[in-house]
């Protein structure tokens, strides 16, 4: 997996808007791209909209990372 950061703002804090990654197998095709904000990750398969992705919550990935 190559995972590279689309826009990184240098304040290290994560605001409302979040940071994008961009994800690409070792091939280097994009595979999609993962949005981290305060309250969610949301993850866009492919070349979906941010507005179309799939959101998970904060508490809801840690229990579910929890129960593997």
């Amino acid at each position: 997996m190559n995972v590279s950061i689309k826009d990184f703002d240098v304040n290290m804090k994560i605001k409302n808007n979040g940071i994008e990654l961009d994800i690409s197998d070792s091939n280097d095709e994009h595979l999609g791209d993962l949005f981290v904000t305060k309250t969610k990750l949301i993850w866009c398969k492919g070349k979906k909209k941010r507005e179309n992705g799939k959101e998970i919550k904060w508490e809801d990935f840690m229990d579910y990372m929890d129960s593997l």
